[in-house]
C-alpha cells in the first residue's frame, strides 16, 4: 500500500470513529509502527488529524484547506456517489452552478453526456473537464486566482456571479457542522455568498468526514441550503437533526 492510500485509509477511519490507537491503525494497515507515525507526521502537518496519547483524533478545526491533489485522493467512493445522486437531481435546461471542490468534480463527470445544460463554476478542474470532454455550454466566473485549490474566489468573481440567474447551485464546503459551512479562506465567502443569493436552490454537496469541523470563517448559514447531499456514513443522529431543524438531507449509498 502506497503512502497516499495508506492516509486516505487512515482519514477514513477517523471520520468514521473519530480517534483511533496507533496499535489499530497499525494492526489495519499492516505496517509497522515507524510507518504509521511517519503517515501521522505527515497528516498532522496538513491539519488533517491531531496527535493525542497513544492514537490520533480527527482535527475538529481547520487551519488550512488541504491542497486540490490531496483532497482528489481522499473519499473517492463517497464522493462518486453524491455525485450520482446530485446529477438525478438536476432537471433539463438548467442553469447549475458547481463551486470548485473535488466533490462537485466529481458532480461534473456524471454530466459528460449532457448537451442541455448551461455550467457556471469558479475551478480551473471542472472547467478543463467540461471543455475536453463536455457538451454544455460553460461559463467561468475569473477572478483572484487559488492556486492550491485550483479556483477563483474573491469579490471579483462574486461580481460575475451577481449579473447571473442560476436555477441551483452545488456548493461545497471544506467542513460544516449544524450551524452552517466554514472555511479558512476569508476570499471564498463572497462567492458562496453570492452565488447562494443568485441561484433558486442551493444544494449542499459534501461528504461526512467534514462534518462536526469548523473553520473560521462561516460562509453560509445551514439554513440558506434547500437540501444537503452526503454520504451513508453520516450518522442517524446528526441526519435527523438537520431534517428536523433545518433542511432534507440525502444519504448517497
Amino acid at each position: 500500500m502506497i503512502p497516499v492510500e495508506r492516509h486516505q485509509k487512515i482519514l477514513e477511519v477517523l471520520a468514521q470513529r473519530g480517534v483511533v490507537s496507533i496499535n489499530e491503525l497499525v494492526e489495519t494497515l499492516g505496517v509497522s509502527h515507524m510507518t504509521i507515525r511517519r503517515d501521522i507526521g505527515k497528516l498532522e502537518e496538513q491539519r488533517l488529524l491531531v496527535s493525542v496519547t497513544g492514537g490520533v483524533r480527527s482535527a475538529s478545526r481547520l487551519a488550512t484547506e488541504p491542497s486540490h491533489l490531496i483532497k482528489s485522493t481522499l473519499f473517492s467512493a463517497e464522493k462518486e456517489a453524491i455525485g450520482k445522486l446530485a446529477a438525478s437531481r438536476i432537471a433539463q435546461g438548467s442553469c447549475i452552478y458547481l463551486d470548485a471542490g473535488t466533490t462537485t468534480l466529481a458532480l461534473a463527470r456524471e454530466l459528460l453526456e449532457r448537451s442541455d445544460l448551461q455550467i457556471v463554476t469558479n475551478d480551473f478542474e471542472i472547467t478543463s473537464l467540461l471543455i475536453e470532454s463536455g457538451q454544455c455550454q460553460v461559463i467561468h466566473t475569473g477572478g483572484a486566482v487559488c492556486r492550491e485549490n485550483r479556483s477563483c474566489v474573491g469579490e471579483s468573481a462574486a461580481r460575475t456571479l451577481r449579473h447571473l440567474a442560476i436555477d441551483t447551485a452545488f456548493i461545497s464546503a471544506s467542513s460544516w457542522d449544524f450551524r452552517g459551512i466554514f472555511t479558512p479562506d476569508e476570499n471564498k465567502v463572497p462567492v458562496k455568498e453570492t452565488v447562494s443569493r443568485v441561484s433558486n436552490q442551493n444544494i449542499l454537496l459534501c461528504d461526512s468526514s467534514k462534518f462536526n469541523q469548523v473553520a473560521t470563517f462561516m460562509a453560509l448559514p445551514i439554513s440558506r441550503f434547500t437540501s444537503i447531499i452526503t454520504d451513508r456514513h453520516l450518522s442517524d443522529t446528526a441526519y435527523a437533526h438537520i431534517t428536523k431543524h433545518a433542511c432534507e438531507i440525502f444519504r448517497a449509498e
